[in-house]
């Protein structure tokens, strides 16, 4: 049998080689492609961008379903999931605990998620959420952190209770109350049990809306371990590093959150435009709030091949921080000029709309199909990457597909 180097006899241990006493001398064979490593409840399909911590996105034609399915949805962990979640322990609900805090709270309390499930009603809403750091690839200069393509994103139906009712219930004081911030039970990658991983918030006007959520359900199943699992915050239209996973703590603030990943770079870009690769002061930096508005061609797959004379149905999902989208078009020539698609109204507020269009194309060659969301406030995505930020974040371009028609 002709010599295996180690990865080929890892891949091909058990399997006979038929015809190997005809392979010529000095050729090495070609060996098995691997097998999808894949994350665990998710869909083998996802891009691991990194496993420590992990994160994970979702190529734009897995998100052609109009409610995501919990296996495709994106991965954004900034440290290690609990590893009895991992290992896929189940939660006792009566164990598991949500102390609610801080310098609005005239005293602490405490919630087991089965008196969250039993105490208050529950509510199901879709809910966008989205990377703030989503499209960051494609910054030049390259700005620090994952290098997300456009897959940092997600709507699924998530179901739960409202977090204003469990504030109310906790009696924070309504005259104080600034901002929130969330603990988590995941782990620093250094193994330090008492080094905080992440701690952000929002304001407390945010945490009041009816669509922010304490979830524990993911369309209609318990969320995924690597998605928060037994309890998370879902706070749509905002980072979504604001939607705390692995929820255990709540503090309500009497000033903005200061907890990790709150100051410096993270989630904050410069209050005013600045050169690209410029250095930027922390007192010059902003806190990311609401999210731009956005879409996404999800069919066909970039690198489709249409026959010509016929038409090309198009597919996409469109988003945006607050309010909805009021138009969607797309472009065959390059910005050139745009055609109209049909758009859905939103299921609820925050949840992403559906776009749909029949293409045409006037000849034979390669083409690229470019997207473009307007919201209700007249904010259009731009064309071009928009003003650059030391991390990367709020990449709202129009997307783009590439098609070859023959």
């Amino acid at each position: 049998m002709p010599h295996l180097n180690r990865r080929q006899f890892l891949t091909l241990a058990g399997l006979p080689v038929v015809f190997a006493a005809r392979l010529p001398a000095g050729i090495s064979l070609l060996g098995l492609p691997d097998p999808p490593e894949g994350l665990p409840g998710k869909d083998p399909g996802l891009i691991v961008l990194n496993d420590r911590p992990v994160n994970a996105e979702t190529p734009a034609h897995l998100l052609n379903p109009r409610v995501t399915p919990a296996d495709r949805f994106f991965v954004r962990n900034n440290g290690l999931v609990p590893r009895s979640i991992l290992d896929g322990e189940a939660v006792d609900p009566a164990a598991w605990t949500l102390t609610i805090g801080g310098e609005a709270m005239p005293r602490e309390v405490t919630f087991t998620l089965a008196e969250l499930r039993d105490r208050f009603r529950h509510h199901e809403y879709h809910l966008t959420l989205e990377c703030g750091g989503n499209g960051r690839k494609e910054f030049n200069p390259p700005a620090s952190g994952n290098q997300w393509g456009t897959g940092a994103v997600g709507c699924a139906k998530w179901t739960g209770v409202r977090l204003k009712d469990v504030l109310e219930a906790a009696g924070y004081d309504r005259e104080k109350a600034v901002y929130i911030g969330y603990y988590g039970k995941d782990t620093h990658l250094s193994g330090d049990p008492d080094k905080v991983v992440i701690s952000r918030g929002v304001p407390i006007a945010k945490a009041l809306e009816d669509e922010s959520l304490i979830a524990w359900a993911m369309n209609d199943e318990p969320l995924p371990p690597l998605n928060g699992y037994p309890l998370r915050l879902v706070f749509s239209g905002y980072p979504a590093s604001c939607s705390g996973k692995w929820l255990s703590r709540i503090v309500v603030r009497d000033r903005v959150h200061d907890g990790e990943k709150m100051g410096g770079a993270s989630y904050r870009v410069p209050c005013k435009p600045v050169a690209p690769g410029a250095e930027v002061a922390d007192a010059d930096m902003c806190i990311i709030e609401e999210m731009p508005v956005k879409s996404l061609i999800t069919s066909p797959k970039t690198g489709a091949i249409v026959e010509s004379g016929r038409s090309l149905s198009l597919a996409g999902h469109a988003w945006c921080g607050a309010g909805k989208v009021a138009r969607m078009e797309y472009s065959i020539d390059f910005g050139s000029n745009w055609e109209s698609c049909t758009l859905t109204a939103p299921v609820n507020r925050y949840a992403w709309q559906h776009f749909a269009a029949d293409v045409t194309f006037p000849e034979t060659g390669y083409y690229e199909i470019w997207a473009r969301a307007t919201d209700d406030r007249g904010n259009a995505q731009p064309m071009v990457i928009p003003a650059w930020n030391p991390r990367g974040y709020l990449n709202n371009a129009c997307h783009r597909i590439s098609i070859k028609i023959v």
